[in-house]
């Protein structure tokens, strides 16, 4: 899914818009998070290593790697959500709010955000390691941790999750207006009148949009549980969670083509 949208997106200039270095993050976020984890994953839960040491390199960069591309993906999907919403809501001067160069600053500033994120963890403040529900290193959801995983749960998923969520919400209220009455269209040719039920498509596509955040939910919610109480949650439930945000990350691709 994520190789086909980036072939689409390379190879037809039409569907290029300033927004093009963020489908290209979060498309690349996702395929790198698929292709890192998995692999890794499925090694583990298929061989049962009896003892899987956390702080050797290989466990410490894969921890890295994952909180990496989970935070770049979600904020260069909200930032996305963001442009999208800026074209509908504000069409008449989005040409002078979202230029090329704030596209290229915005992208910047999103890796930086999620490099310091990421990196916080090699340099003390909170730690990776590897856990035996998830078969994955990750970050340590220990009470030890809370305030690193505090921080990174607000900043780096809960925030852009409620910003998609919200925007989204607006987006779909628009469109339902502009449903009940249709609309005309124009280009550089003519104008031509748009149907009801076009807008109505739209919104649907929203609402399933909006769907699929619920995957990050559960996800949410274990390691808050896990880091509040000092308790591991069922091997279950952990698993279970992750394997809902690879999921998310599989689905954007096919989210994204159907709203264009």
């Amino acid at each position: 899914g994520n190789l086909l949208l980036l072939l689409v997106l390379l190879l037809n200039k039409e569907l290029r818009s300033d927004t093009l270095g963020l489908t290209l993050s979060f498309s690349l976020s996702d395929l790198a998070l698929g292709l890192s984890a998995i692999p890794f994953s499925a090694y583990n839960s298929l061989s049962q290593p009896v003892r899987h040491s956390s702080e050797a390199d290989v466990c410490q960069g894969g921890g890295f790697i994952f909180l990496l591309l989970q935070t770049a993906s979600l904020h260069s999907l909200a930032w996305a959500t963001i442009y999208k919403f800026t074209e509908i809501c504000f069409a008449l001067s989005f040409h002078s709010i979202w230029t090329a160069g704030r596209s290229r600053a915005v992208l910047i500033a999103v890796w930086l955000f999620c490099l310091a994120n990421a990196t916080m963890p090699l340099l003390g403040f909170g730690s990776y390691a590897y856990s035996e529900s998830r078969f994955l290193c990750c970050p340590s959801f220990t009470p030890e941790n809370r305030y690193f995983v505090l921080l990174w749960m607000g900043a780096g998923i809960v925030a852009p999750i409620l910003t998609m969520c919200s925007l989204y919400g607006y987006i779909v209220y628009v469109a339902r207006k502009q449903a009940r009455r249709g609309t005309f269209m124009c280009n550089e040719l003519h104008c031509f009148y748009v149907p009801a039920n076009n807008y109505l498509r739209s919104s649907i596509v929203m609402v399933t949009t909006s769907c699929l955040l619920v995957c990050w939910l559960p996800y949410i919610s274990v390691c808050l549980y896990e880091t509040l109480s000092g308790q591991q949650s069922p091997s279950v439930t952990a698993a279970l969670s992750s394997w809902l945000v690879l999921t998310s990350a599989a689905l954007n691709p096919w989210i994204t083509c159907m709203t264009q």
